[in-house]
């Protein structure tokens, strides 16, 4: 993989994009709950994962104290824009790179980075994603059904839900959005899509709602909820970015260092928890968090996208040799 690199004073390429207000853009979850796990230190090296608009970053930067770097990571080319500009004051401390979660390594070697001191992963989808109705993310927004996080990837939500089998639908819904209506919906999506493609978000609901019983559809949230998430991560590969991602994680922690992980659904956490988990065995390795962090009360009403947040934190434990 050729990584480019850009530096945080952004490339302006996007004409629709500017310099902005965080907090009115993206309010970062969890905050002084992850600065607290993630610990960064003045002179440290600290990679956030999915730096979206820069919520978290502008934090570790300001913890740096002028010294150190922070490297950025994204695979929305929008988010890396607006991360470019909203961390334009940390100048070359700032270094914002293209890439997934199954890429760290390789892309941590691009940089000649053997090691961090901290890893951030902020998981599930930001604000700003779901509120470009054009991204095809929303079941609240009529849009072309897309949901790609990097829109340069070849697959849609719209090429799975015209192009599968029924059981291939099935198993996606079931096992990506645990929707309990999955086998009665992929017959549905099938039905739909042979008088004509099913091309937006609101065709989608509509076929969505038609296949969940009247008195089913009264409770439980939006109906399209479970549906919309489950392509999501089948489109862009999430679980299997996040596992791989923590690994490369976990293989390029310095001693001392920390690995952050919020997530925002139970597929999500099970993986974290798994993952971690496994360290356990090690004695090398801390359990930060036994049981998941949520937010406190105050934060789930100034900011609803918290409320099923889990922070899950990991260290390397310095040893007394490594301590010298």
């Amino acid at each position: 993989m050729e990584v480019e690199k850009s530096g945080a004073a952004g490339s302006g390429r996007a004409a629709t994009l500017r310099a902005v207000d965080m907090e009115q853009l993206h309010l970062p979850v969890m905050l002084a709950e992850t600065m607290e796990y993630l610990a960064p230190k003045p002179g440290g090296i600290y990679v956030d994962c999915t730096v979206g608009a820069g919520g978290h970053s502008r934090e570790i930067l300001r913890r740096l104290d002028g010294r150190g770097r922070l490297f950025g990571i994204d695979r929305d080319p929008a988010a890396l824009e607006l991360a470019a500009r909203n961390l334009a004051a940390g100048g070359e401390q700032v270094i914002l790179v293209p890439g997934r979660f199954s890429q760290l390594g390789e892309i941590l070697r691009s940089l000649s980075l053997a090691w961090a001191d901290g890893f951030l992963f902020d998981l599930g989808l930001s604000s700003m994603q779901v509120d470009e109705a054009q991204r095809g993310f929303s079941y609240q927004q009529e849009a072309p059904l897309d949901m790609r996080m990097d829109p340069r990837e070849p697959v849609s939500a719209r090429d799975l839900v015209n192009a599968m089998d029924r059981e291939s639908l099935m198993r996606i819904l079931r096992d990506y959005g645990e929707e309990r209506w999955a086998s009665r919906i992929a017959g549905f999506i099938v039905h739909a899509r042979s008088q004509r493609p099913i091309a937006t978000t609101a065709e989608l609901v509509e076929v969505i709602k038609e296949a969940i019983p009247a008195s089913a559809r009264r409770r439980g949230g939006h109906p399209a909820r479970r549906t919309f998430q489950a392509l999501r991560i089948a489109v862009n590969n999430e679980l299997e970015e996040l596992s791989t991602g923590l690994q490369q994680a976990i293989a390029h922690l310095a001693p001392g260092g920390r690995i952050c992980v919020i997530s925002f659904h139970s597929l999500e956490d099970r993986i974290v928890k798994r993952t971690f988990g496994q360290l356990r065995q090690d004695a090398g390795w801390e359990i930060l968090t036994p049981r998941p962090v949520g937010p406190q009360g105050s934060e789930k009403e100034r900011n609803p996208r918290s409320r099923s947040a889990k922070l899950r934190a990991v260290a390397r434990v310095l040893t007394v040799k490594e301590a010298e």
